[in-house]
């Protein structure tokens, strides 16, 4: 796994002493000074797109359209061959639609032609090497600048900022990260000076963990959650059905990287008294979309790339109430470009302006992602999401497709599709990597396999669950069974 000597991967692998000490000579700089100049620069054209007009928006998409295309028919060996086979130049792009002269690529096309699709040599030292779970269970393998982060987080920030979040603000995040073991407190907790953030063990929710995070929060001032919609609705609901006494410092609830589930807003805003705010994106860096302030639509942002909806043909969707496939074109990648790809993602077209607030931004709603809220159950019971246990490194290396059965608490099947290439060393990295995340308290069994049935849309169930769970991801007990067993039969 390749990762380029960037700012943010230098930080990320810095022990925790170097950060404290770090941290405390920059405490009194200013957070968007400390982050660079990418970051400022994205901050303030994502804050300025949000009065944007209608030919604003248009000549912006345009312009970056026009040139990222150019920068494909000059460097990228695919791209170049299949404009000169359509006897097609950028010169041609004149309006955002008439991307659509280009054909749609999809992860079959990154995986043939991935190498091809690049625009520059990928072993430079500020290039990344991504690996990520693709839609139908086969993980990706794709290139992009380690710079990237930045503009990505101004965007996130901008969208934050619509519910009162300034950068800088204390965050409690609940996102997948591996937090050391617990401390003489009890408590799995590790903090970033930097980016003012307190991270806890998603992995680690059972009552006594959420019964110490929570304590821990009560202590922190008026700060922010960053959550996945799971692992939110998972502290909401301990301290609903517990009786717990709410939490009065949480000032907004910050969740992505998964579908929010209807029963998940809401219960979280009535455990927290604060507002709830999503938004959609994902780590090909094509499309960004935040939540309207004033309804729970998402809105595109038309500086970070181009968005279409299409229907199963390939043809756009724009009728209001009708949905369609996520297709994307990125502004950011500089590496390896990606011109209309299909992000197997759905959603619901809504217009070219939001009538709540006035934006002229693409309004979208129902996002159906494909990193759905698939859980394995820990031997202490905490339901951990698929989505923290997506790898971004080499541990599904030679993997060509992955699938957890779940039978049991505390034990699961990993079926895997092995490249030829596959070996013992693989499995030794595979159950190191997922035992660093499970802390020991899920026994992984390998077991190799022709092929994974997909769903019905080619889709592949990541966690193939067949226990009981309720709509908290929690396992529901053998005398809770056989009441909803009762209640099917009586309906």
């Amino acid at each position: 796994m390749k990762l380029a000597l960037s700012r943010k991967n230098l930080w990320d692998a810095s022990p925790a002493w170097l950060k404290q000490t770090i941290g405390a000579a920059l405490k009194l700089a200013p957070p968007a000074m400390v982050l660079g100049g990418a970051y400022r620069k994205a901050l303030a054209d994502a804050r300025a797109s949000e009065s944007w007009t209608v030919e604003q928006v248009r000549e912006r998409q345009v312009r970056e359209l026009r040139a990222i295309c150019e920068l494909a028919y000059e460097k990228s060996e695919f791209y170049r061959g299949v404009m000169q086979r359509l006897s097609w130049t950028p010169a041609a792009l004149q309006k955002p639609e008439d991307i659509r002269a280009l054909p749609l690529i999809d992860k079959a096309t990154l995986r043939e032609q991935g190498r091809a699709m690049c625009v520059r040599p990928i072993d430079g030292r500020d290039v990344d090497e991504v690996s990520t779970g693709g839609s139908s269970g086969q993980p990706l393998k794709f290139y992009i600048q380690a710079g990237r982060s930045a503009v990505e987080f101004a965007y996130l920030v901008a969208g934050w900022e619509r519910i009162g979040f300034r950068f800088g603000d204390t965050t409690a995040v609940f996102r997948g990260a591996v937090v050391p073991s617990k401390s003489l407190a009890g408590l799995r907790h590790s903090y970033d000076p930097l980016l003012r953030r307190h991270f806890y063990s998603n992995f680690h929710m059972a009552d006594a963990d959420m019964r110490a995070y929570l304590s821990h929060l009560a202590t922190l001032g008026p700060c922010w959650l960053l959550v996945y919609p799971s692992s939110g609705y998972a502290l909401a609901r301990f301290i609903l059905d517990g009786g717990h006494k709410p939490l009065t410092n949480i000032r907004g609830i910050l969740a992505g990287s998964e579908t929010t589930y209807p029963g998940q807003r809401e219960a979280c805003e009535q455990a927290f008294n604060a507002p709830y705010f999503t938004w959609y994106g994902h780590s090909e860096k094509l499309a960004l979309a935040a939540e309207c302030a004033k309804s729970s639509d998402y809105h595109v942002w038309p500086g970070y790339g181009f968005v279409e909806l299409v229907d199963d043909a390939g043809k756009p969707v724009t009728t209001p109430g009708a949905s369609g496939e996520i297709v994307g074109t990125g502004f950011i990648n500089r590496v390896m470009p990606f011109l209309r790809y299909r992000t197997g993602d759905w959603a619901t077209y809504v217009g070219e302006r939001c009538e709540a607030c006035g934006r002229n931004h693409l309004v979208i709603r129902g996002i159906e992602g494909h990193r759905t809220q698939e859980m394995l159950i820990a031997s202490d019971g905490t339901a951990i999401s698929w989505v923290a246990m997506n790898m971004h490194d080499d541990t599904f290396e030679d993997v060509r497709q992955f699938q957890f059965r779940q039978d049991e608490p505390g034990r699961a099947l990993l079926r895997i599709v092995a490249a030829p290439a596959f070996g013992d060393a693989h499995v030794a990295r595979i159950l190191r990597n997922l035992d660093r995340k499970f802390a020991g308290r899920m026994q992984i069994t390998i077991e190799r396999v022709d092929e994974i049935p997909l769903t019905a849309r080619g889709k592949t169930v990541y966690v193939d669950q067949r226990l009981k769970l309720d709509g908290a991801g929690r396992l529901v007990s053998p005398t809770q069974q056989t009441a909803i067993k009762r209640e099917e039969v009586h309906a």
